[in-house]
């Protein structure tokens, strides 16, 4: 019932920058939060980033903090990650989630976006 497209991966060297978007495109859409994961090869996935779609507020992971950042759209139902300073330990697919109001997990998953980062 709610779909969520991501788009905006790509192949960059170290230090550029990507910014991921995703767009849930459904007849009524009610998300708690929406986030960022990220899977690499032989890795478990991981949270990268989220929001809290009432208020706008994020949370990241250690290992990003300072260089990404998630926001959302004014209007709409789109989430963006601005993705700064890349570095090859970022190299994964990035998978767009969202948690619907009344729901305890992420519930709703994305098909994810190659992000690959050479030194």
């Amino acid at each position: 019932q709610v779909q969520l497209i991501e788009s905006g991966g790509g192949s960059v060297r170290a230090g550029d920058s990507l910014r991921l978007s995703c767009t849930a495109r459904a007849r009524t859409f009610s998300s708690h939060a929406m986030g960022w994961f990220r899977q690499a090869p032989g890795k478990e996935r991981e949270l990268v980033a989220r929001i809290r779609w009432s208020n706008g507020e994020p949370y990241y992971a250690d290992s990003v903090k300072g260089r990404f950042s998630i926001s959302r759209a004014k209007v709409g139902n789109t989430i963006y990650l601005q993705m700064n300073s890349l570095q090859p330990d970022d190299t994964a697919v990035y998978y767009c989630a969202a948690q619907r109001v009344g729901a305890d997990r992420y519930d709703t998953w994305g098909q994810g976006t190659q992000v690959t980062v050479s030194s």
